[in-house]
């Protein structure tokens, strides 16, 4: 089992990182909801893992804590929810949220995930709700808000800054008539290390539509 990758980040997709790391570079499928706190392209990152095996399919998915990778793990313990359907609820929610939201038999928040109706919902809350404990809950949370995740810049202004610009580009780029998939890969694909403000990182993300 690999239990985390360390490395340099080399790509970020819609719902993928790469990680390069000895000379090799790991593709992990990733939940959106990470993707405000990595670090830019080519600096080091550390993401949990889980390994997924199946006949046909060998498939990373990471996340930034290890208590992320748990969450994960008991979604797929949900009969029928699979790694693909639990990174899409985790791109909705995050798993603080997600713990609160079963806890608090949230049907509405849980619904909020693609492909989760009030019945999957309601199999969530039955299926989990004891493998989470409120104390836990808001002891993450509070974890949470009071330290960034390992790895990333500790820098506040200029992580809330790169935050900003990431997050206005993408509203630019769909209000252009982008869809959300195709703005993300575009200004995730440009170097934030050289954007001087939102504007430049439009331009180049609009540059990158061209190729």
């Amino acid at each position: 089992m690999i239990s985390y990758i360390k490395g340099e980040l080399t790509e970020m997709q819609p719902d993928a990182v790469v990680i390069e790391n000895h000379g090799i570079g790991y593709e992990i499928r990733v939940p959106l909801t990470i993707f405000e706190e990595l670090p830019h392209i080519g600096r080091e990152v550390k993401l949990y893992t889980y390994l997924y095996v199946r006949e046909d399919i060998l498939q990373l998915y990471g996340f930034l804590r290890k208590e992320d990778v748990e969450v994960f793990k008991l979604l797929l313990t949900v009969s029928g929810i699979g790694p693909k359907a639990a990174v899409g609820i985790l791109s909705a929610i995050t798993p603080d949220d997600l713990r609160f939201a079963i806890l608090s038999e949230d049907k509405k928040t849980l619904s909020k995930a693609p492909g989760i109706g009030a019945k999957t919902a309601g199999k969530m809350i039955l299926e989990l709700k004891d493998k989470f404990k409120l104390e836990e809950a808001f002891a993450y949370r509070l974890a949470h808000q009071e330290t960034p995740a390992e790895d990333i810049p500790s820098d506040k202004e200029e992580k809330e800054a790169y935050k900003a610009m990431r997050r206005d580009a993408v509203e630019a780029l769909t209000a252009l008539g982008y869809s959300q998939t195709e703005a993300l890969k575009a200004v995730n694909s440009v170097d934030m290390d050289t954007m001087k403000d939102v504007e430049d990182v439009l331009k180049a993300s609009l540059k990158a539509f061209s190729f």
